[in-house]
């Protein structure tokens, strides 16, 4: 998994925001797991997926302030 870009996730729907951010806080939890108890795992997949939750969190975010606007 290469580092996400912004503008990537943009295109997404609400629900599929909704289903991302879900399934990145399980990579997350995962990856935090594999930590503790000693496993192999790429560190560098922490950073990128705490990167990418904090973007579609931001994201949904956006559009529920915009659509609480309009």
């Amino acid at each position: 998994m290469s580092i996400s870009k912004f503008t990537d996730i943009i295109s997404l729907s609400n629900a599929e925001i909704s289903e991302a951010i879900i399934e990145t806080e399980n990579k997350l939890f995962n990856l935090r797991f594999k930590k503790a108890t000693r496993q192999n795992f790429k560190s560098h997949e922490i950073k990128q997926t705490k990167r990418r939750l904090a973007q579609l969190k931001t994201l949904g975010t956006i559009r529920l302030q915009n659509s609480k606007q309009k």
